[in-house]
């Protein structure tokens, strides 16, 4: 009996999380656009291109306007590598966009300091979660994970690097590896556990 509760109340939260979202996946980027994201240490705005990436600008454009990214935090800091972050507070929200992952596309631009991509764990994994490389990261361009060659960028932040560099890295990879209790618990699970986590206050469209 306590399974099927369980599976009762996913179902449910999942049927109530498609309704409302799923007209949003039919929002088509922009060719290119900018995104501010105001965080605990400043702002930054990344510029996404679609000829990059048309399905994973298409997904960043459609979180964004939804408000996905609001309160998020950055769970993984790395300042000489890469940070990352896409997990939101809200179960519902996660667990539609994590039923719609991306197929997989090509990588058409190197991996140098300040680009963007979809984070992924195997073969059309991308959903929410991205990445921003704090250095030239050229081992992204063709390391090949579960089948699939590199991480496909879409985008690249023009303006806040200094901000980025500033994010808490005090807990590195140990709060990465922590990522179902995130997604389980929300940002009570990173404020209990990590605190001082730097977090996006929230993220728009530049008009």
């Amino acid at each position: 009996m306590k399974y099927l509760f369980i599976f009762a109340l996913l179902f449910s939260l999942y049927a109530g999380a498609q309704a409302p979202a799923m007209g949003i996946l039919k929002r088509r980027a922009p060719e290119s656009f900018q995104v501010l994201f105001k965080t605990t240490k400043g702002d930054f705005v990344l510029e996404a291109y679609r000829r990059w990436s048309p399905m994973g600008v298409d997904r960043l454009y459609q979180l964004v306007i939804t408000g996905y990214y609001n309160a998020s935090f950055f769970f993984r800091v790395e300042p000489d590598y890469l940070v990352q972050f896409g997990i939101s507070d809200n179960i519902e929200k996660n667990i539609f966009w994590l039923s719609k992952k991306l197929r997989d596309e090509p990588v058409l631009q190197l991996h140098k300091k300040g680009i963007v991509a979809f984070a992924r764990k195997q073969a059309n994994s991308r959903a929410t979660q991205l990445f921003i490389n704090m250095k030239d990261n050229p081992e992204f361009d063709t390391t090949v994970k579960e089948g699939v060659k590199g991480y496909t960028p879409i985008g690249k932040v023009i303006k806040g690097m200094d901000v980025l560099v500033r994010l808490n890295g005090q807990y590195s990879k140990k709060v990465a590896a922590m990522q179902d209790s995130i997604y389980r618990y929300g940002n009570s699970y990173l404020f209990e556990n990590f605190p001082g986590l730097d977090m996006i206050i929230s993220a728009k469209i530049l008009r």
